[in-house]
């Protein structure tokens, strides 16, 4: 079985991978967006530590999603909060683990339901590798191979914990 960072040692290696891809010039343009629920806690360390001026944007895509039937997902919907304008802006958009794609999918249709951007940057804690979809992160904290039985799970909010659960 594969080891998994500490959450925190990932989050401090984003914030470096951030801070070399960006100028702080761009960096003070960019607007930071997480995905709830893992990649908003992850969104809010980020945001504290590079010490960004924007306010934090937050999105739900439950009702984004294309595979509510699949997996059975019973909705617990959460508000998108996204207190700033999109049109012509670098977003950095965060979430936890990039597993399928499909969540980083339904997460930038519904941003260009609320404009379009110049650009969005995919920053995640952990990306697995072989999507169903071709997406993959502008910056991962850690990369893991997993057998198809087994996913990686976020939980949290204090403390975060990273662990791989078989399901």
């Amino acid at each position: 079985m594969q080891k998994i960072s500490s959450v925190e040692t990932l989050i401090d290696e984003l914030c470096v991978a951030i801070q070399q891809k960006f100028t702080p010039e761009q960096l003070a343009e960019t607007v930071m967006i997480g995905i709830h629920t893992g990649g908003v806690w992850i969104a809010e360390r980020l945001y504290k530590k590079l010490n960004l001026q924007e306010p934090l944007g937050a999105l739900d895509i439950t009702f984004y999603r294309d595979d509510f039937t699949r997996i059975g997902l019973h909705p617990q919907v959460k508000t998108s909060n996204i207190p700033f304008q999109l049109d012509n802006r670098h977003i950095i958009l965060v979430d936890d683990v990039v597993q399928t794609g499909r969540t980083i999918r339904a997460a930038m249709n519904e941003i260009f339901d609320y404009g379009r951007p110049a650009r969005i940057s995919l920053v995640c804690l952990v990306e697995l590798v072989g999507h169903e979809l071709p997406i993959r992160a502008d910056i991962a904290g850690q990369t893991l191979t997993l057998s198809e039985n087994e996913k990686v799970k976020l939980t949290g909010s204090e403390p975060l914990q990273l662990e791989i659960v078989t399901c």
